[in-house]
Parts: structure tokens; sequence; C-alpha cells
């Protein structure tokens, strides 16, 4: 492969990375709740604010690499360490994005908040597809999931419905111990509406986004032309 088609399908999928950032900052700032993958690094941001949402992520994510590593051991891929700068691309992404969105005054209308809640599903699902259609940067978070599908020989649906309650319920228990709730500490919401919305309507939002990504990204890829 040349180093324009390289360039190409990770220009793409950085691309991707940059919408689901923005997409993970407004939901942040709708104060609704926020999709599970997130909730574990915000919380853990919330409790110890020197250290960045973005940097939880990464954190995270290499948490995640080195679980998939436990499980597969000799069949862990030298192509899933392209998840290590992704993660520490995502994560710087994340904050940046966060930084974008603080220009925003937080909003107390309800229907303001589930503006911004459905525009973060919005950018989320574009931004998965993008990923995808790029074929570059590997997510931790997503290569897992398929991990644990293969290993348990389950559907990938099943088992990311599975890690998404697990990181929720993760988040919700910390939460408790930290601030004595479940959604966050009494300021920033967390869990709540807003976290089943992003959970379920992204995989129902990509059905209609899907296509036009396709459409219009598609042929920049080698390969799909």
């Amino acid at each position: 492969m040349s180093l324009k088609n390289i360039a190409i399908r990770y220009g793409i999928s950085t691309l991707g990375l940059i919408v689901v950032a923005l997409g993970v900052a407004i939901s942040i700032k709708s104060n609704l709740g926020i999709a599970p993958p997130s909730c574990p690094p915000t919380i853990l941001n919330l409790k110890w604010t020197g250290i960045s949402v973005g940097t939880f992520t990464w954190m995270m994510h290499l948490v995640l690499i080195l679980l998939q590593l436990a499980i597969l051991r000799k069949r862990f891929k030298l192509e899933y360490l392209m998840q290590i700068p992704a993660a520490f691309v995502f994560g710087y992404m994340c904050d940046a994005a966060i930084w974008l969105f603080d220009a925003f005054n937080p909003s107390t209308s309800y229907l303001m908040q589930l503006a911004y809640c459905l525009i973060g599903v919005l950018l989320t699902a574009v931004g998965i597809k993008l990923e995808v259609v790029g074929k570059g940067w590997i997510l931790a978070g997503d290569q897992t999931v398929v991990v644990l599908a293969d290993t348990l020989r389950k559907p990938f649906s099943a088992v990311k419905v599975l890690n998404d309650i697990v990181f929720v319920l993760a988040t919700a228990l910390f939460s408790w111990f930290a601030f004595g709730q479940l959604t966050g500490n009494g300021v920033t919401v967390v869990i709540r509406e807003g976290t089943l919305i992003l959970a379920i309507f992204v995989g129902i939002c990509m059905r209609f986004t899907d296509p036009y990504v396709e459409k219009l990204f598609g042929p920049m890829v080698p390969g799909n032309e």
C-alpha cells in the first residue's frame, strides 16, 4: 500500500475520531448523561480534576488492550498495537473537543439538553462510520468487544450491550462511593436518560447516516472505488 493510500485511510479515520470526540464533548455539555464507554473516564475526572477526561480515556483504553492481550495471548495480532496510538489520539481529541464546548454555557432548558444529547448521537454515529470507512485506527473499546464476542462465541451486539452495562454499573458504583449518589458529583451528570439514549439510538441513527457517509467518503478510500 502506497504512502498516499495510507494517508487517505488514516486521514478519514482521524476525521472519524474527531467527530466522535465532538459527540462525547457535547453529550457531557448536555448534562443529561453520556455514552457508556465515556462514563468511567468522566466520573474519574470529576473525582480527580487534575487529570483530564482525555487522559483517563487513553488510560482506560490501555487497560482494555492489556485485557485483550490476556485473553488472546499468542493470538494477539501485531496490528492490534495500532490501538495504542489510537488511544492517545482519541483521548487528546476528547480534551480538545471538551475545551471547545466549554465556550457554551450549560443550558437549563430540558429541550436544549435533549437537543445536545441528540446532536451527540448524530456525531457519534457519523464518526464511527468514518472510522470504519477509513479502515485506519482501531479503538480499544470496539476491538475488546470483538475479542470478547469471538472468545465467548456470542453475537457482537449482545456483548456490546453487556459491555455497556458493565461500564455504567462500574461508573454508578464509583460515583456512589465518591459522591454519595449514582449519577455524578451533583453538578455534572454522568448517568441519566441521555446515557440510555446514546446507548440505543447511535446504532439506529447509523442506519440512516451510514449510506450518506459511504457515498461521500467511500470512493476516496483505495479499494472502495
